[in-house]
């Protein structure tokens, strides 16, 4: 059956990475904050640390709004979801608006998703060392295809004389709505490493940064603007994805430093199967929690927290023990690393055998799609869900139950995969194939009723 959601919002879209997407959409949100305005948050594409800064400033999940994990119609039920009650929406975009799965296609970028939602999209422009030139680059985006969906641009990196100059033409000449600008603040600025921005988490300031972001914001930039181009988004049609109400389970999740990358409408998904998720430190609590009938562990940064994880041996003991006897467990990408026998020369769980090492570079990344080479936990065989991989270290025994396949063909073995493990260095979102949410969830019912 077709429903159909209000749902007021915007797509915060770059010319490329670096343009300053996450600083002005942490700053538009702060200020939508600030005014006691009920805003949500989302992110096009997998990326883990952009909606972790999103939560940060409206203190509530931020989304991920894939079109490679996603097809369109679940694309417009998890926005319709998220977004349904409250009064605006802000969508980061991800890289150059129209950058896409491969070098030449724009399938998966920001336009893609913005054109299945039919949301509006304000262009960021870096405008350092330009001045008219602003304009050329503004009017090659918008006019690259016929209906671009580019309603407004803020220019970042600029100066308030510039601005006061170049608004009245970017009017004029090109008929897109000028929404302000934010000058460089070298304050405010966010530190990157190998996996891109560090986590809010790790940024001891990061309330009295996005405060003075959003102070600037409401100098600076047509909040009203934004406001009311959110406001002209079309009814959302969709048809509800269902979820089977099961019995109750308490599954595990590792939260802390080490392992924080979760896709937070999966765990939801989860808690509307019937989980109770119980957060636990693989790094500072002595054990499992108790009476868990699952244990997730998701990806982030052991390699940054190894002596910690190392160190506290009573935990690595409680998890191997468990798996040893058949506790269900997803551990993706990091949460794979810290099962196999060690991190560098530090010692981990070792139910995997080998240890990770750091490559040096980023291996094997971006999209794929998972196929099952056998039977396992999370699918039968031949069962395929897309997933994505960003690493920078490996391991010596990366397993080999799935293939993941690149969209231009190439492909490797991945994962170890049992009834009761799936261990691997691509992450999945439920949502992208909820059968495989089934395949965990029923593992654990089955864990439940074994003890």
């Amino acid at each position: 059956m077709i429903e159909e959601a209000s749902v007021k919002r915007v797509i915060i879209a770059g010319t490329g990475s670096g343009c300053g997407k996450t600083t002005v959409t942490c700053a538009v949100l702060q200020a939508l904050k600030n005014r006691g305005i009920d805003v949500g948050g989302a992110k096009c594409g997998p990326d883990y640390i952009d909606p972790m800064f999103h939560r940060k400033v409206i203190g509530a999940p931020s989304s991920n709004l894939d079109p490679f994990f996603f097809d369109e119609n679940t694309l417009r039920f998890l926005l319709a979801k998220n977004g349904r009650g409250r009064d605006i929406t802000v969508i980061e975009g991800v890289m150059g608006y129209y950058d896409g799965l491969g070098l030449t296609t724009m399938k998966a970028s920001a336009y893609d998703l913005a054109g299945v939602t039919e949301t509006p999209a304000v262009l960021i422009v870096n405008a350092k060392g330009a001045s008219l030139s602003v304009l050329a680059q503004i009017k090659g985006f918008s006019e690259f295809v016929p209906e671009s969906l580019i309603k407004g641009v803020i220019l970042n990196n600029c100066s308030g004389k510039v601005y006061s100059a170049l608004a009245p033409e970017i009017s004029s000449r090109l008929g897109i709505k000028p929404l302000g600008f934010m000058p460089r603040m070298a304050e405010c600025e966010i530190g990157s490493r190998h996996l891109g921005l560090v986590t809010a988490e790790e940024i001891s300031d990061i309330k009295e940064k996005l405060q003075r972001l959003a102070e600037q914001a409401e100098k600076s930039l047509d909040i009203d603007g934004v406001m009311e181009l959110a406001g002209t988004a079309p009814k959302l049609l969709y048809e509800a994805v269902k979820t089977e109400k099961r019995e109750p389970v308490r599954i595990a999740v590792a939260r802390d430093k080490a392992f924080c990358f979760y896709y937070e409408d999966s765990l939801e998904l989860l808690r509307e199967m019937g989980a109770e998720l119980i957060p636990f430190s693989p790094m500072e609590d002595e054990r499992l929690p108790e009476n868990v009938c699952g244990l997730y562990l998701g990806g982030g940064y052991p390699e940054l927290y190894a002596k910690e994880l190392s160190a506290n041996i009573s935990m690595r003991e409680s998890i191997s023990k468990a798996l040893k006897k058949g506790l269900p467990c997803i551990a993706e990408c990091g949460g794979f690393m810290y099962l196999t026998e060690a991190i560098g020369a530090l010692p981990m769980v070792g139910l995997i055998k080998g240890r990770s090492f750091d490559n040096g570079r980023l291996t094997r990344f971006g999209y794929v799609t998972l196929t099952a080479e056998r039977d396992n936990m999370l699918c039968p065989a031949g069962g395929s869900i897309p997933a994505h991989e960003f690493h920078h270290w490996d391991a010596e025994r990366p397993g080999g139950d799935f293939t993941a396949r690149k969209p231009d063909g190439r492909s490797w073995p991945c994962v170890h995969a049992s009834e009761t493990l799936y261990a691997g260095y691509p992450h999945i979102h439920f949502y992208a194939n909820p059968v495989f949410a089934a395949g965990f969830y029923n593992a654990c019912i089955k864990e439940k009723h074994r003890v």
